[in-house]
């Protein structure tokens, strides 16, 4: 059996005893012509918990697994989800300022790995990603991260503008990194609590969280290409928030 099938949940009934479980279950997916009581409970378990599902031609379970996946296979997530309220509360619990690494749309594994790796290093107090469109938190994520995603807090939302809500709750200011920003990193405001928000590796920052941020940042650059990997990015204003936590 490979790593990657390692990482998996096939069966109806396997899947429904880890969902009763409460395992950390990633997200679904379902045979589409897939029917029948156990698959009525798996959808009910999955609304209600918020995991995200998918229906998907029987073909593509098939390559996913050698296993008998009776139209249901489960991702499990090596990665424990905790509450975004709580990870800034307890900062502020300790007289910290809070720090949270806001996530839209990174996809690549290694990436997420990376970032996580930054944001460890750095002091991020926690990493905000949402359920669906987004890289996994498996054991290639986990693996890049140099064991950073099993050390720091990750919270998951259903939508990233519903988390940065949250955290605007909590006093915390939206600092977005894009290149759409007006204001250099150096003479950008990243004192107090701040939601650092990164954008997907090809499209960036979503309109809809772009709207919500307080200020959108921009990293200066001399050279030709005009853009930096989404994981360098993170390092570079992870360690300026840093640098100036320490030099006030």
């Amino acid at each position: 059996m490979s790593q990657a099938e390692k990482d998996l949940i096939c069966g109806i009934w396997p899947v429904i005893e880890a969902l009763r479980a409460g395992k950390n279950v990633e997200r679904l997916l379902l045979r589409r012509d897939a029917g029948g009581e156990g698959i009525r409970e798996i959808r009910q378990i999955a609304v209600e918990r918020g995991i995200p599902w998918q229906p998907v031609p029987s073909e593509k379970l098939d390559r996913l697994t050698r296993a008998e996946h009776q139209g249901v296979v489960a991702f499990l997530s090596q990665v424990e989800e905790q509450d975004l309220d709580e990870v800034i509360s307890m900062a502020y619990e300790r007289g910290e300022t809070p720090l949270i690494v806001a996530l839209d749309g990174v996809t690549d594994v290694r990436n997420m790995g990376a970032i996580a790796r930054s944001a460890e290093c750095f002091g991020a107090h926690a990493m905000l990603v949402p359920k669906t469109g987004t890289a996994r938190l498996g054991p290639d994520a986990v693996k890049s991260s140099a064991g950073a995603l099993l050390r720091r807090p990750v919270c998951r939302v259903a939508r990233l503008t519903d988390g940065l809500k949250r955290a605007r709750e909590h006093g915390a200011r939206i600092i977005a990194c894009t290149e759409k920003g007006t204001t250099q990193l150096h003479e950008a405001d990243l004192a107090g609590p701040i939601v650092v928000v990164m954008g997907a590796e090809d499209e960036g920052i979503s309109d809809s969280v772009l709207r919500m941020a307080d200020e959108l940042v921009r990293i200066p650059m001399a050279g030709t290409i005009g853009s930096l990997n989404v994981s360098v990015a993170t390092g570079i204003i992870l360690h300026a928030v840093l640098q100036r936590r320490l030099s006030h």
